[in-house]
């Protein structure tokens, strides 16, 4: 698994790549609005980063969807899919 390489790098990379699809989701999102994000938010930033990211949207898509609809913060969805340590 290649994205395992640094947890520190993994853990921000996953806020980050979280933060950026939270914004573009909005408040109180519905699934379809998740879904648009997730993809764009991958996107956003950048060809190397954002592979990584689709990798880790693709794994935890109904983990992140659940907490972005709970309006869960990006470091505690990312904390709960075991990327970040708490």
């Amino acid at each position: 698994d290649g994205v395992a390489q640094g947890r520190g790098f993994k853990c921000s990379l996953c806020t980050k790549a979280l933060k950026k699809i939270q914004a573009l989701a909005g408040d109180n999102p519905d699934q379809a609005a998740v879904a648009a994000a997730l993809q764009k938010g991958c996107r956003a930033l950048g060809r190397t980063v954002g592979r990584l990211c689709q990798r880790l949207v693709k794994k935890y898509q109904d983990e992140i969807t659940d907490g972005l609809q709970n309006g869960d913060m990006p470091r505690d969805i990312c904390t709960a899919i075991g990327v970040c340590r708490s």
